[in-house]
């Protein structure tokens, strides 16, 4: 049988006319870099505006008065108390405790088709979400996914710059916030995050109005066209996890080190605690039984350090596996993030990566490895 053909987003023919080079990447055809290449398109990133096209990513909404209740038996958060506009990074989690997707969760402030709650979820796992959620959920509030729109991450320390020509309202976001806003005549939800450790947004706009948004974005001075190669990098240097890769069914949120994301009413002892999927695992990660952790790695020598690299002890005793590394752009060394035995996890403590046959120091570091910039 042949493959499925790749599907497309909205924004499929300004990237060939942008001169991208597209990549298979779940189950979309998405741009790698442009002409300009991976390293210019990180560096722009910090230091002006970068465009990325994440249309790929899952956008549905639950619609119902109990909506934030049920969401709260899929995942560990504090639902219920979040304000309106505003947002809160959360995960779903399994019996064994483990990691089935992260997302953000946000709450409108009016409607206006949103649903009482709006959800992005990772592409690669927005049909097993939706399942998960209509399974579970779905007798309580309405799950309803929306094909129907696109998602644009303006991301850098100008993206406001950028933005605020087409609304100067959405100069009054904070991180994590977020509302309706109308650009170029088109009311688009728009909340103030992002995935590259800079200032940023993210905008959710009709898939028809989409290209037409993107090209106005590219047409101010600050912004430039990236794609997902630049999107990783500066992910990486963030310190952010990647799915698939640094999280998994297999992970805790303790042991990858999202225990921050949990709130006290959620923990033990707290109003609403367990109640989700694999809460008394994750209890009793989070009272101290977590076998290992995800850390920061720095390479001590320039040699690039990848993904399913073994790292090892200095008597060559297998640790763990690198889940995601790089040579930074902007931090100019070799970076990474592995997980190890909570007794080698420790700042500053020396481990070593097998790299054909050698093997290449590394130092325990913490995250990030580039500092944040969000506008708090």
């Amino acid at each position: 049988m042949s493959p499925a053909p790749l599907l497309q987003t909205p924004l499929h023919d300004l990237h060939l006319r942008l001169g991208a080079r597209m990549v298979p990447f779940a189950g979309y055809a998405m741009p790698v870099q442009y002409p300009a290449g991976l390293m210019a398109e990180h560096k722009h990133c910090r230091a002006a505006a970068a465009l990325f096209d994440v249309s790929h990513m899952g956008q549905l909404r639950l619609a119902g008065t109990d909506a934030a209740t049920a969401l709260e038996t899929l995942v560990p958060m504090d639902l219920i108390d979040l304000a309106a506009g505003r947002q809160r990074y959360a995960f779903f989690t399994n019996a064994s405790g483990g990691l089935l997707d992260d997302l953000m969760v946000v709450r409108p402030a009016v409607d206006a088709g949103f649903g009482d709650l709006f959800l992005v979820v990772n592409a690669g796992c927005k049909d097993a979400d939706l399942r998960h959620l209509q399974l579970n959920i779905g007798h309580r509030v309405a799950v309803v996914p929306l094909p129907e729109r696109a998602l644009l991450a303006l991301q850098g320390p100008q993206a406001v710059k950028a933005l605020a020509r087409l609304n100067a309202n959405v100069e009054a976001l904070v991180f994590m916030s977020g509302g309706l806003f109308e650009l170029l005549g088109v009311p688009c939800f728009v909340t103030r995050s992002g995935y590259t450790g800079e200032d940023g947004f993210e905008i959710s706009v009709p898939a028809e109005q989409a290209s037409a948004l993107a090209e106005a974005l590219l047409a101010q001075p600050e912004v430039k066209p990236a794609g997902l190669g630049a999107r990783d990098t500066l992910r990486l240097e963030a310190g952010l996890c990647l799915y698939g890769h640094d999280i998994d069914e297999t992970t805790s949120p303790v042991e990858a080190g999202l225990a921050w994301a949990i709130q006290k009413v959620r923990r033990p002892g707290g109003a609403r605690a367990g109640g989700y999927p694999g809460a008394a695992v994750i209890e009793s990660h989070l009272a101290g039984a977590a076998p290992s952790r995800r850390v920061g790695l720095v390479g001590l020598e320039r040699v690039p350090v990848r993904a399913g690299t073994v790292i090892c002890d200095a008597h060559g005793r297998k640790l763990g596996t690198v889940t995601s590394g790089t040579l930074a752009p902007s931090v100019d060394q070799p970076i990474a993030m592995a997980y190890l035995p909570v007794d080698h996890a420790q700042p500053q403590h020396e481990v070593y990566a097998e790299v054909r046959g050698k093997r290449l120091p590394m130092r325990v570091t913490p995250m990030p490895f580039h500092p944040h910039h969000y506008q708090r």
